[in-house]
Order: structure tokens, then C-alpha cells, then sequence
């Protein structure tokens, strides 16, 4: 009952404070009358009795504000008045107040958009219920890598372990939708049909897959994404039965999933059908053979992920007769589990944490600014607060005022720094690759807006305490000392902040100096083929009905008609492009009279057709190329690349031998030349080896091809013709991925400049601040040794002298600040060691140069204020004396 008394007089007091006031005022009277009639009737004058109790009681202002300050809106009177003052005191100095919302915006809003960035990655959840249950299994190669799961090693651990309530597979599927406008190539995923069952995330529309029809012959089903089912279905209610043309076929759409569904291992996939591989079939052989299959599995209830690993090893370490394992996909090389997060993050992780440690060390630097800032304006106010103090304002009152002000500062630089993080969000998102990013995640949200406000509140509270912690005793003493600058201490505190804001800022340009120079030396590295002038375009050969000889048809048909388009130089197909992020590698083996000699791992395996080496500009070492005379019954042929040649044949001549391409067949394939090395997966990575077939030789016909073609002038004026050309064949053929091979390239290190240009930019950023700081603080000391420089200078100190002594003692600052940085770095250079190439973490050049860029950045700092100082004058100096 206390409380509600005490809550609706608060809130009286705050909506009607007049009528409040005047019952106080009625109160207090009331009380001095009460105590003066006692008086007057023990015997005293009314005069006497007035007097004493204005003796005793004063004329009762003092109760009226003991009466004021006792409820909790009290406290809401002195945060709304600190508001009203702080106010006029940052309208006072708008100059000030911009640059400290400036600096404080700047990494408020730097960080908040890294967060953005990286909270899906770094924090968030995978959106499935139990998530942590849900594992990634990757088979071994016999180096100890992780490779995809062939289908025979997914029936096997099916069928033999115990640990699990299901297990799944899933491959890439990229269908070509039809019937409506031009063809539309989906992404989607082929996958068993307990895939959503180890994903726990059953369909709100439809039953999804019927595991009956999860052979080879069943009944083509798909299951659909919620937003292409609202966008491209129109959100039809009876979506459940209607049939899609895909690649040909008709499917029946069985299920659409739940709203805001991501498949983790496919962030972009719309659709979902079943594998439909034979299991009656060998386990390895046709469609089940090879390494490309995501394996994930559901931890049963009693089961933890460390006795699944027990169980896994020793599955893989007992083979049985039921379940062969040929050489190449033995599971007794290992099994290695991880969660389905950690498998999906690995590769973004290292590059998130960097970026994010980034923000961090620009927001310190922002922090130290403002905290400088607000040291040098409290200096400034010493005289101010010193007589608050002898007004009577207590130091917690002091400290509440500072307070407020910090966080209406920093209230401010949020609200600027949302801003500014919004615009960080599109830039980002426009810069990353989407493989680094789960873009659907990525938003200023109400969680990125709360991560800003808690930001700014410790911001705000961190700098607002530096000026009380640092000024000079406070009282009447305090008040007259007030004009003779800052204390020794202060100095001291500023020079430390100044050291620190460049000890991050070297930490931060060395990080960036250090991709800087590997960027530069990727630009060095042989490609293997000259991508000027070339343009590219994936094409989709869709209809299972063509069979391998009418998709050959198709492609030849359509390659005629490219080589006859005016501008072309020369064109070609080919099974997958380097540098594309596709990449198809095959177990390569020598062959004997058609007997295997041993397996020697793998080789990136492309079916091309005549004329593709040299349409990419790749060089034939020895023999030939694919020619038009390797054609289906012709003796298969084969180019391999350098490193594959001296891999197999050491110290030999490999034209004329014979090799196997995958699973041992009856007609090897004969080494007829030689071709130079190309960078295949990235600029960075070894030469793995290659191998060239002709398109018609090969074991199947390939549906998805590269179009490459080499211009005569420019390459982006052909794709309205070439698009015609595959169009004018057959116009239900989806034309992707169209760009120039320069494009390629570029995007090939996306991730590396994702981290260069974040870098780079947090690093200038916090340079700039840090010299900003080093500024001020220099021209603070210059200030309050004026009067020391002219008597200097009257005592033949000459200005070059005076211009020496501020630059060395600035320089002094940066140098303590520059050794602390670099000796920060090298402890820390492992955090961007994975990010580097053909550099060394340890390159004198970048942290020679960024010793270089800083200490010409503080000579530039410090020179206006040094020749403030050599114009000092001596006749005010002797004056003053």
C-alpha cells in the first residue's frame, strides 16, 4: 500500500507540480503558524514567538526541499534538469558536441554493422529445434583431408550404427524450371527423404517425401520453399498436387516448407526433390559412385555427440562383407563429426572473427578520442565545477550531471551510428561474397538496435567518469587555481590515451598492410590462361527425354552457332571453369593392359570440346590438345596438366600412357599431350592436377556446360548474341553466370577483399582519429606552455629550437604508442596468417611501412601547433614575469 501511496504521489507531483507545490507551500506555513501559536500560548509575544521558531525552523525552505528530494520523482526532477543543462551546455559548444557525435557515430555505427554481419555467424543459432544434435559426417582422404560421402558409405553407416534416429544425404540440384516466360534455372538440393526428418523441420503444407518413392523409378516429388511458393506459385492454397516442369519432367509438388526455413548446407535452395538413387545397385558404381554427397545425422536422445564418434571409429575401423569398401571410399581412414553449425561456419568463422576484432580495436580508438575530448573540456570546466562545489553540489551530483551528458553524447552518436550502420549493412552485403555470409540473416533488427543502445550506454558511462576521475580538488581553492592549466596528472592521462589510440591504429594498419601485400602478390601468381577478352556463360541442357547423344547434339549445334557470330575469336565448352567455385575431381590411376597400378588421388576432370585450350589461352607443353577427330569410338584420349604428368610419370614420358579416369573401365584413356597448369579452386591454392577429355569420349554426356568464348574487342558485346544463339537452338535453356573470365577472377578472392576493404578502412579510420588525438594533445601542451615558450625565446631560443621541442615531444607520444602497437601485432599476427599468401606474417616491408606512414602522420599532427609555439611572444612572456 506504501508503494501505490508512493507511486501516485510521484506521479501527481510530476503531472501537476503547481497544485503539488501549493499544498507543500500551505503545509509548511501551516506547520510555522502551529509551532508559533504553541509559543504565544506558553506565554510569549508574538514577536518572541515568531523569532524562536524561525530560530529552530528557519522560514521552512529547508523542509520544502527535504519534503521535494524524498520521493522517486525527485530523482526523475534531477535527470530532467541535468537534461536542461546539458542541453545548453552542448548547444554552447556545438563544435565540440559535432565532433564528439562524429567520432562516437563512427564506432557505434562500425560496430553495429559488424555485428550485423557477423551475429548469424558467430552467435545465432541454426533455426532447427535441438540444433546442437544435429551432426556433419565427412569421410577421409589419406592425407587426413575431408571429402564428401560416397551413397555406398551412407547405406553402410545407415544400416550399422545405432547412434542416431535417422541420418541423410543431400547433392546439389540446380533444375531448370519451364513453361512460363524464358527458363529459370532453381537452386535446390536432391536429397534422401528422411532429410527433413534429421533437420526437424517438418512441412506446414503437404507430407512431404514418401520414403517409398526414394528409388530409382518412383514418382518424381519436390518440396518447395515458403517464399517460392508465395512468390513464384502465387501463394496458391492448392499448391499441394500441382505439377512443375523441371528439366523436362513433370513433378508433383508433396509439401512447402515452413515460413523463414534456411537449408543450412544450401542458404539459396527453393526447392528439394529426392535422389531416387537405386539401392539394389552396387553401392559405388553408376550414380552412387564418387565423394559428393553432404551426410547429416540426428543424435538419438540418450546419445551424446562423444559416444557417436566412439561408435563411428569403430564401425570404421571393422569392415564387413556385407558392406564392400573399394580403396578410394574406405571409411577406415576415419570419420570426422562436427556439428552442423561448425561444418557450416568453418570456412566463414576465421574471416568473421577477424572483422569483428577489427570493429572492436575501432571502437577503443573512438572511445579513447571522446574520452580525450572530454579530459580537455573538463579542464576547461574546473573552475565551473569547483564552485558547484562550493555552492554546496555533491560529488555524486557532479558525477550524475557528467553522466548525462556522456550519454546524451553517446545517445546522440547511436542514433548517427544507426544510420551509418545502416548504409555499412547494404555496403557489406554488396562487397561479400554470398558463401561468407548467411544473407538472409543479415538486418538492422531489434537485436542490432538493442546491441547499439547497450553499446552506447557503456560508451556513454565508460568516458563520462575520465574528466571527474582526473580534475583537481574541488572547493573555493579549486576555483581561484582554475586558470592555471592542467595538472601535471592530466598530461600524464592524455599522453597514456594518445599512446594507446595509436597502438591500436598500428595494430589495425599492420593486419591491413599485411593482406595488402598478399592481394598484390595473388595479382603476380600465373593463372595458366589469359582471361582478357573473354567472356563466359553457364548454359543448362534440361530434358532428361535428349539422352547423352541429343545433349551432345544440342551443345555442338549450339557451338556452330557461336563461332559463326561476328567478334568471336574462338569458342569452346567445357565441364566446369577455374576459378568458378565448381569444382570436379576424379580419382586418376595408371592402367596396364587395363589392370590399375595404384590410385594417385585426385585430378580436376574436364570434358571440353576442340578448341577450348586454346579459346582460355592455356599452353600446350608437349603434344596436343582435344581435337576434332577425338570423337565417341575413337580411342579415348586425354590431356593432363604438368603437375598431374610429373605426379604419375616422374621422370618419364607420359605421351602414349595409359590412364584410368575414376573407376577402372575397359578403355583407359591414352596421354596424348601435355597442357601448363591452371589455378583452378583459388589463386592462392596448389596445382592439384587436370585432366582434358573430349565432351564425346567421356563416360556420360555433362548437361551443364561453360560457354567460353574469346572476343575480338570487347567480351560484354557478344552476350545479347550469344544468348540468341543458345535460344535459337532450343529456347527452353536457362543462360547463367554471365560474366568476363577478368570477373571470374576477381571474384575468385572475394572473400579476401571482403577482409581488405573492411580492414582498410577501420585502419584509416583509426589512424585519422589517433593523429586527431595526438593533435589536440599537442596543441593542449603548446597552450598551457606558452608563457614557458616566450620566456624561451626571450632567452634566445630560437624558433627552429621551439619547433624541435613540440615535434619531439609528439613524436616521443607516437613512438611510445608505435612500439606498443607493433609489439601488439606480431603476438597477435596470428589471427590473419590464414588470410595471407606469399607473405609472411612476420614481413618487415608492411611493418617498416606503416612505422613510416605513422610517423609522417604525427610530423603532419604536430607541426601547426609546433610553429604556434615558435611564434610565441617573448615581450608577453617577460611581462607576465
Amino acid at each position: 500500500m506504501r508503494i501505490w501511496r508512493a507511486l501516485v504521489h510521484g506521479l501527481r507531483t510530476l503531472l501537476v507540480r503547481h497544485r503539488v507545490e501549493a499544498d507543500l507551500d500551505d503545509e509548511v506555513r501551516h506547520f510555522l503558524q502551529e509551532a508559533e501559536n504553541d509559543r504565544v500560548a506558553q506565554g510569549e509575544s508574538r514577536e518572541e514567538a515568531r523569532r524562536a521558531v524561525r530560530l529552530r525552523y528557519g522560514d521552512g525552505m529547508a523542509a520544502r526541499e527535504d519534503v521535494r528530494g524524498w520521493g522517486w520523482e525527485a530523482r526523475i526532477d534531477a535527470v530532467w534538469a541535468d537534461l536542461r543543462l546539458t542541453a545548453r551546455s552542448l548547444r554552447r559548444s556545438p563544435g565540440f558536441t559535432a565532433v564528439v557525435v562524429l567520432t562516437l557515430g563512427l564506432g557505434i555505427g562500425a560496430t553495429t554493422a559488424i555485428f550485423s554481419v557477423v551475429r548469424p555467424v558467430l552467435l545465432d543459432p541454426l533455426g532447427y529445434p535441438q540444433a546442437d544434435r544435429i551432426l556433419a559426417l565427412d569421410t577421409r582422404n589419406d592425407d587426413g583431408t575431408r571429402v564428401q560421402t560416397a551413397f555406398g558409405s551412407y547405406r553402410e553407416l545407415s544400416a550399422r550404427s545405432r547412434s542416431f534416429t535417422a541420418l541423410a544425404v543431400a547433392k546439389p540440384w540446380q533444375p531448370t524450371l519451364t513453361g512460363d516466360d524464358e527458363p529459370e534455372r532453381l537452386a535446390g538440393r536432391g536429397v534422401s527423404a528422411s532429410y527433413f526428418d534429421v533437420l526437424g523441420v517438418p512441412p506446414v503444407r503437404g507430407a512431404g517425401f514418401d520414403p517409398a518413392e526414394d528409388i530409382a523409378g518412383g514418382a518424381r516429388q519436390v518440396v518447395v520453399s515458403d517464399r517460392f511458393w508465395r512468390t513464384r506459385l502465387g501463394g496458391d492454397p492448392e499448391v499441394i498436387g500441382r505439377t512443375l516442369r523441371l528439366d523436362g519432367e513433370i513433378y508433383r509438388v508433396v509439401a512447402v516448407t515452413a515460413e523463414g526455413f534456411v537449408d543450412a548446407l544450401a542458404p539459396d535452395a527453393r526447392i528439394w526433390t529426392l535422389l531416387q538413387y537405386d539401392p539394389a545397385e552396387a553401392s559405388f558404381d553408376s550414380r552412387e559412385w564418387g565423394h559428393h554427397l553432404d551426410l547429416i545425422a540426428r543424435l538419438r536422445p540418450e546419445v551424446d555427440e562423444e559416444a557417436a564418434r566412439r561408435e563411428l571409429a569403430d564401425v570404421s575401423a571393422r569392415p564387413v562383407a556385407a558392406w564392400p569398401r573399394p580403396d578410394w571410399a574406405s571409411l577406415s581412414r576415419g570419420i570426422e563429426v562436427r556439428t552442423l553449425r561448425e561444418a557450416t561456419m568453418a570456412d566463414a568463422r576465421p574471416i568473421m572473427l577477424v572483422v569483428a576484432g577489427a570493429a572492436g580495436l575501432l571502437l577503443l580508438v573512438t572511445c579513447t578520442n571522446v574520452t580525450l575530448l572530454l579530459l580537455a573540456r573538463g579542464a576547461r570546466r574546473r573552475g565551473e565545477f569547483a564552485m558547484r562545489s562550493a555552492l554546496g553540489a555533491s560529488e555524486g551530483r557532479l558525477v550524475h550531471y557528467l553522466l548525462t551528458e556522456s550519454l546524451t553524447l553517446a545517445a546522440l552518436g547511436a542514433l548517427l551510428g544507426v544510420a551509418m550502420a545502416g548504409a555499412g549493412i547494404e555496403a557489406l552485403v554488396r562487397l561479400s561474397p554470398a558463401s561468407l555470409l548467411r544473407l538472409d540473416a543479415v538486418a538492422l533488427d531489434v537485436g542490432a538496435l538493442g546491441f547499439a543502445a547497450g553499446l552506447a550506454a557503456l560508451v556513454g558511462i565508460a568516458v563520462g567518469l575520465a574528466p571527474r576521475l582526473h580534475r583537481s580538488a574541488g572547493g573555493p581553492q579549486a576555483f581561484r587555481d582554475a586558470g592555471r592549466g592542467q595538472a601535471r596528472r592530466g598530461r600524464a592521462t592524455r599522453r597514456a590515451l594518445v599512446v594507446t589510440e595509436v597502438a591500436l591504429a598500428t595494430v589495425l594498419l599492420v593486419g591491413t598492410g599485411l593482406i595488402l601485400r598478399s592481394t598484390l602478390s595473388l595479382l603476380d601468381v600465373p593463372l595458366g590462361f589469359d582471361p582478357s577478352q573473354v567472356v563466359v556463360m553457364q548454359v543448362q541442357g534440361t530434358g532428361l527425354e535428349r539422352g547423352d547423344a541429343a545433349t551432345h547434339r544440342f551443345y555442338d549445334r549450339v557451338l556452330d552457332e557461336v563461332r559463326a557470330l561476328p567478334g568471336v575469336a574462338s569458342a569452346a565448352w567445357t565441364s566446369q571453369l577455374p576459378l568458378s567455385g565448381e569444382v570436379d575431381a576424379y580419382g586418376v590411376s595408371l592402367a596396364d593392359d587395363g589392370a590399375v597400378e595404384g590410385l594417385d588421388g585426385p585430378a580436376y576432370r574436364y570434358t571440353v570440346s576442340p578448341g577450348y585450350l586454346e579459346a582460355m589461352s592455356v599452353r600446350v607443353v608437349r603434344g596436343r590438345g582435344t581435337g576434332a577427330d577425338d570423337v565417341a569410338g575413337a580411342p579415348p584420349a586425354a590431356v593432363i596438366s604438368e603437375s598431374l604428368a610429373a605426379r604419375l610419370f616422374p621422370g618419364r614420358d607420359p605421351l602414349g600412357r595409359s590412364i584410368q579416369i575414376g573407376a577402372p573401365r575397359p578403355d583407359p584413356y591414352t596421354v596424348v599431350g601435355v597442357a601448363a597448369d591452371v589455378k583452378q579452386e583459388s589463386l592462392a591454392g596448389d596445382h592439384a592436377g587436370a585432366v582434358y577429355v573430349a565432351s564425346h569420349q567421356w563416360h556420360w554426356a555433362d548437361r551443364v556446360r561453360w560457354l567460353v568464348v574469346r572476343s575480338e574487342g570487347d567480351p560484354l558485346s557478344l552476350v545479347a548474341s550469344l544468348r540468341r544463339a543458345v535460344w535459337s537452338v532450343d529456347g527452353d535453356q536457362p543462360v547463367v553466370r554471365v560474366q568476363t573470365m577478368d570477373g571470374v577472377v576477381v571474384a575468385s578472392e572475394a572473400q579476401r577483399r571482403f577482409v581488405l576493404v573492411v580492414l582498410a578502412a577501420f585502419a584509416l579510420a583509426a589512424a585519422l582519429l589517433s593523429l586527431i588525438g595526438l593533435y589536440g594533445v599537442v596543441s593542449g601542451i603548446v597552450t598551457e606552455r606558452l608563457h614557458e615558450m616566450g620566456v624561451r625565446a626571450a632567452l634566445g631560443a630560437s624558433g627552429e629550437r621551439l619547433v624541435g621541442l613540440v615535434v619531439g615531444q609528439g613524436m616521443g607520444v607516437a613512438a611510445a604508442g608505435l612500439v606498443v602497437g607493433l609489439l601488439v601485432a606480431l603476438a597477435a599476427r596470428g589471427a590473419v596468417a590464414a588470410l595471407l599468401f606469399g607473405v609472411s606474417s612476420l614481413d618487415v616491408a608492411t611493418y617498416g611501412g606503416v612505422a613510416a606512414l605513422l610517423t609522417l602522420g604525427t610530423a603532419v599532427a604536430c607541426i601547426v601547433p609546433a610553429f604556434r609555439a615558435a611564434r610565441a611572444d617573448p615581450l608577453k612572456a617577460l611581462k607576465a614575469e
